[in-house]
């Protein structure tokens, strides 16, 4: 991964790596991947979405249940991570805004 220089230089750029690589197999396999863009002063760490995470709609609950837990664990001093590139729920072709519909109800059949 190539990241600016600023970033190269960070601290915990590499137990951020590491932990990353530990998610990386998985994003691949549905054909995405994550590159470090920058770690504020606050302790967030920005990241791109690559490939198919992009525009994935799933790409907002594997940001935070995968990635972010991921990263938080071997990196405490992290205290969130965002993508600079994700695309809102409601935003995606995918996506639905508001409630879903409740089920219809499947008539029985009488016999």
């Amino acid at each position: 991964m190539t990241h600016s220089a600023a970033v190269e230089e960070h601290p915990l750029l590499s137990r951020i790596e590491q932990a990353l690589d530990t998610i990386r197999p998985y994003l691949a396999a549905d054909g995405g991947n994550v590159r470090v863009l920058n770690i504020t002063d606050d302790m967030v760490l920005q990241l791109e979405l690559l490939g198919a995470c992009g525009t994935c709609p799933m790409s907002p609950m594997t940001l935070k249940a995968g990635v972010e837990e991921s990263v938080k664990k071997a990196v405490p001093e992290i205290r969130t991570v965002e993508a600079i590139n994700l695309t809102p729920m409601s935003a995606q072709p995918a996506g639905q805004t508001g409630h879903p519909l409740p089920p219809t109800p499947v008539p029985t059949p009488q016999f």
